[in-house]
């Protein structure tokens, strides 16, 4: 067996302090800059731009003011867990104060003011870069206003899994004794930064959604960049040059400090700085000292979304000395109160993590800007059927979706390809509201052998008892990316994202990217069926082979003394005469067949349309099921007279059956019990189902015969094919 040393699951902690808890004299806390960055791409989903602009044109020209339905102005948009200590009024803006504006001369360090919210992780993520027009537009569109055309509906735009939305919102937003209860800006008459966070919370189906998180989530729904996560003592030591780097090129920077004892108070360092809150990097510079000695000064600067707090004691002063002219004076000084300078080594000492979003997946390892190849897979973890957990767990790991990674040609100058492979898991956040959270989520990379190059199949079982992998993810970790760099040699690999534990459930996103020529694709098997496999087939001889063995004579006997003078039985005699055969077999602790399984086992050998079974149909059937009843027995290892979900994937193919990963969901959700396993009665009327499909649909499932790469290359086929694979889920 591969020697590999055991996975780890890591926590990280979210970051969710809101400055005060609302009272009678709420106030806002104090001001603070934003800056929202995005790919200056063009918007994908130019569908939902048609939609907003004919919808907001079909209120204006009804002059009706736009409610938005799916986002009501009620408690269900606020908490979904706890009922907010006072009682709110939802008004517009122009309830609120006269004259209101979208945005007043450009988003500026005043625009953002955290709230009675705990998504400072939010606003962190928003104040990252210093102010671009260019590419605010792309979150932010700036041709709105609450004058011209104005109709009460706003839009903002967001990377979601893989592609940019259009979220729609009404301008109606929660307040207390008129003022704005969340995000506000220092201006009373902008608005822009409440309707955004108000999107954002549509996005994910409340306000409370956002209580928590980490920069990087929201960084990279503004941008649909690359995440990377760094523990600062674990850094690498080019640690400063990638900082800075990664500044240079756009990338989005957050920073925190780790709560010490996970149920403790939130806490401040003694330099003044607060644990369990997050701060975004908003600028990296360097310089030579004024007295000419050879250390280079390294300077962080560092703002803090509340903007009330003074600056802490670890701040420094020295951008003043490395500024040349009064032009850099006026770019490096600390203009809002929150915003500060500190020394590299004092944010070294400080900080314990460091978050990075990079627009491009080169940002942080060369200067020149490179063309990467990019594949995207989106893919899920079902219980009992694809999510069989980590490596730690054999039995189970091979079942995990599997994808294929194909590397030709080596980065210029070098031995080795550079890949990144992102991991998401999707849509945890929305569904917090039915107690979901995030899991630890990790991958692991593994080398093709030789004799399975270039084939579509599946890396089974004795595969990874046998073989370590050659890369993967550092540990298993709880947040919505993990994101890992690898230098691997030009060849054919597979790689397994998984769930730490076995029978965690969620969709995912596996993002693939690599400098130089390569493929991408989904590991999965084309749907067939075939006679049982060989060492079960010389096991069963068929009835007409030879003379009757004394057991089949007492089957003959027993149907037809139940059939009668016709010999045709239907449903309920054909149960009586299986569940007096089986009641036999003592080992298969079995209650029996139902009477649905009876009836679907009639409608398979039923050949000449009579809806019973003569004895010759009889007889097929039963050589199928004593087939069968030996490939159970085979995977009933423990004696308890039913086989797990994951094993039933082997249990089908040694009973004939090749079939893509999402039929073996469907059986897995169809079939197994809550504790994810078979009985003898379940395992037959799965098989039953199965071979009545292939054998009388097969003309109608040609689409499961085509490979799934000629679907992802003939995509306007796709529609027409996967609606033909519903008659597949619609049969099981």
């Amino acid at each position: 067996m591969a020697e590999e040393q055991k996975y780890s699951e890591t926590s990280v902690q979210l970051t969710e302090a809101a400055p005060q808890t609302v009272d009678s004299r709420f106030t806002a806390p104090g001001n603070i800059y934003s800056a929202i960055l995005s790919r200056n791409d063009a918007v994908k989903d130019a569908r939902r731009l048609k939609e907003f602009q004919e919808l907001k044109d079909k209120y204006v020209r009804k002059k009706v003011i736009f409610e938005d339905p799916l986002f009501p102005a009620q408690d269900s948009s606020l908490f979904y867990s706890e009922k907010f200590p006072l009682k709110l009024e939802w008004k517009r803006p122009s309830e609120i104060c006269s004259n209101p504006q979208f945005i007043i001369g450009g988003a500026n360090r005043t625009d953002i003011c955290q709230g009675d919210l705990g998504d400072c992780w939010l606003l962190a993520a928003i104040a990252c870069l210093t102010l671009n027009d260019i590419i605010l537009k792309r979150v932010v569109p700036h041709d709105q206003s609450f004058t011209e055309n104005y109709a009460g509906i706003f839009h903002f735009q967001f990377w979601r899994y893989g592609e940019w939305v259009d979220v729609i919102v009404d301008d109606r937003l929660p307040t207390y004794k008129n003022q704005l209860v969340f995000t506000r800006s220092g201006q009373k008459n902008e608005f822009w930064s409440a309707l955004l966070e108000k999107a954002y919370a549509k996005l994910h189906g409340s306000y409370e959604a956002l209580k928590g998180g980490n920069s990087l989530e929201a960084m990279e729904d503004f941008t649909g960049g690359v995440t990377e996560l760094y523990e600062i003592t674990e850094a690498p030591k080019e640690l400063f040059n990638i900082m800075r780097k990664a500044l240079k090129r756009g990338s989005l920077m957050g920073c925190a400090i780790d709560i010490l004892v996970p149920t403790a108070q939130r806490t401040k360092t003694p330099s003044g700085l607060v644990r369990g809150h997050a701060y975004s990097v908003t600028g990296v510079e360097h310089g030579k000292r004024p007295d000419g000695k050879d250390l280079m000064i390294r300077l962080i600067r560092v703002r803090d979304p509340w903007g009330v707090a003074p600056p802490p004691a670890c701040k420094s002063n020295d951008w003043a000395a490395i500024a040349k002219s009064e032009q850099d004076k006026e770019r490096l000084r600390p203009t809002e109160q929150g915003e500060f300078w500190m020394s590299f080594e004092e944010f070294q000492k400080n900080f314990t993590k460091l978050e990075i979003c990079n627009l491009t997946p080169d940002t942080l390892e060369d200067d020149r800007m490179l063309k990467w190849s990019v594949y995207i897979h989106e893919g899920r973890w079902v219980k009992g059927s694809s999510a069989g957990g980590c490596r730690n767990f054999p039995d189970t790991f091979w079942t995990n979706p599997q994808f294929r990674l194909v590397l030709v040609d080596a980065d210029r100058k070098e031995k080795t390809c550079t890949v990144v492979v992102a991991l998401m898991q999707k849509g945890r956040r929305k569904e917090r509201c039915t107690g979901a959270g995030l899991h630890n989520i990790g991958f692991a990379i593994y080398e093709v052998p030789k004799e399975m190059k270039g084939s579509q199949q599946q890396l089974q079982k004795d595969f990874f008892l046998y073989n370590a992998s050659i890369a993967r993810s550092k540990s298993y970790v709880n947040i919505r990316e993990v994101t890992e760099r690898f230098c691997l040699k030009p060849g054919e690999y597979v790689i397994i994202p998984s769930t730490f534990d076995p029978h965690k459930e969620s969709e995912f996103l596996l993002r693939v990217f690599s400098e130089n020529k390569s493929s991408s694709e989904v590991i999965d098997a084309e749907i067939e069926a075939e006679p049982a496999t060989d060492n079960v087939k010389k096991k069963i001889r068929p009835l007409e082979e030879e003379e009757e063995t004394e057991e089949e004579k007492q089957f003959r006997a027993i149907f037809q003394q139940i059939a009668g003078d016709d010999m045709q039985i239907n449903a309920n005699e054909l149960r009586t005469v299986l569940n007096r055969v089986i009641a036999k077999h003592k080992e298969l602790k079995t209650e029996g067949f139902s009477l649905e399984s009876c009836r679907s086992m009639i409608a398979l050998m039923d050949t000449d349309g009579t809806g019973h079974l003569n004895l010759q149909e009889f007889k097929h059937l039963w050589n199928k099921i004593k087939q069968w009843k030996l490939v159970f027995t085979r995977f009933d290892t423990d004696k308890s007279s039913s086989i797990s979900s994951f094993e039933m994937r082997n249990a089908l193919t040694e009973a004939g059956f090749q079939l893509n990963i999402q039929l073996y969901d469907i059986i897995c959700m169809r079939y197994a019990n809550e504790h994810m396993e078979l009985d003898f009665d379940s395992y037959i009327s799965c098989l039953v189902r199965l071979e009545g499909m292939f054998s009388k649909y097969t003309r109608h499932l040609f689409c499961f015969f085509i490979p799934l790469k000629y679907l992802e290359v003939h995509t306007g086929i796709a529609t027409r094919l996967l609606r033909c694979s519903f008659v597949a889920i619609e049969l099981l």
